[in-house]
């Protein structure tokens, strides 16, 4: 294999302690689209390519597989575990009192680890829908957020730290109030928030609320998820590659948009997480942020840009009596795109 991004190149960041991680992640969501063995094999793949941050979570159904293919990675010698940095999550239904730590060990033995470098909580509530269900799916047990529930979760999160099993832990799709109801209760404090986060939807306040934290923001759908589920597709939506101000920039730069949109996510200082199962664009993800980096006009061009046009809305979360989609961002009654 001749497409190998040299590590060296890769810019970093810093998490808490002087910790640094890779500027770029490689996602294993893969939507309805792609089984388990694609998305193992696409990681196999990305790490010989110099991919050194994997995004895994357990509801993504492939941990098992993935497991398999860092064992492989590790015994082909292309990689040591602890040049990795794996990222997992617990889902919605294992947050009750004891449930996150036998989610995280779950997931450790899937994956074949000892430890993972950082444990998220995957959303800030246990409302649970089963894997591709459709939009219009809902769980009458659901609830809205309550800080109690969500710190039974943490104490758990912190608990795995204590005992060596996750080396960080973070938080995903919250909101600024919600961090601000939970952040004073933390004994050990996020490292990482994972949000949504591309040229049409920045974020602007989260982000800025994030780093001023000491969080890290990793950013998924970071070129706009065009492959997402189509439970989560509405006509408003706009699409981050489609937009004049991106075509315009890349054209300049004579690349793909996606690659324009990668650039800036990394350039911001975000780690965007994307995913892709085909070499050709998994290896020029990684290879466009080590190169012809966008101009600061450009880099303004993008902020201005920004459509407030959220994605993954997450409507099969709602509980019973809730309004719409923006009761779960706190942003009831209000339209954003």
């Amino acid at each position: 294999m001749e497409n190998i991004v040299e590590q060296s190149s890769i810019p970093r960041r810093i998490l808490k302690n002087g910790i640094n991680v890779p500027a770029m992640g490689l996602g294993t969501f893969g939507s309805d689209k792609y089984n388990a063995e694609q998305i193992s094999e696409a990681v196999y793949g990305g790490i010989r390519a110099g991919y050194r941050l994997i995004d895994c979570a357990s509801v993504y159904q492939n941990e098992d597989k993935i497991g398999e293919v860092f064992a492989r990675a590790f015994a082909d010698g292309i990689v040591k575990r602890e040049e990795l940095f794996v990222v997992s999550k617990v889902w919605n239904d294992m947050h009750g009192e004891g449930q996150v730590i036998a989610s995280c060990e779950k997931s450790l033995a899937d994956l074949k680890l000892d430890y993972l470098d950082l444990y998220l909580v995957h959303w800030p509530f246990p409302n649970y829908h089963a894997p591709g269900c459709d939009g219009d799916s809902r769980n009458p047990d659901s609830k809205p957020f309550a800080v109690e529930d969500f710190m039974v979760a943490w104490r758990q999160c912190e608990r795995l730290v204590d005992e060596g099993k996750v080396k960080f832990i973070g938080m995903s799709n919250m909101t600024i109030p919600k961090l601000e109801a939970v952040l004073p209760l933390c004994r050990i404090q996020p490292a990482a928030l994972e949000m949504e986060l591309h040229p049409a939807f920045q974020q602007p306040e989260l982000y800025d609320y994030a780093a001023g934290h000491g969080m890290l923001p990793i950013g998924y759908c970071p070129i706009g998820s065009p492959s997402r589920p189509e439970r989560d597709r509405t006509s408003e939506d706009v699409a981050a590659t489609q937009m004049p101000e991106i075509v315009r920039i890349a054209e300049a730069h004579q690349i793909h948009p996606a690659l324009v949109c990668l650039k800036w996510a990394v350039q911001r200082g975000q780690v965007p997480i994307p995913f892709s199962v085909k070499e050709p664009q998994y290896y020029s993800n990684l290879k466009c942020i080590t190169e012809d980096p966008l101009t600061d006009e450009e880099m303004e061009i993008i902020r201005a840009a920004d459509k407030n046009c959220r994605l993954v809305k997450g409507q099969v979360f709602l509980w019973p009596g809730a309004k719409g989609w923006e009761d779960l961002w706190d942003m009831e009654g209000v339209i954003t795109c």
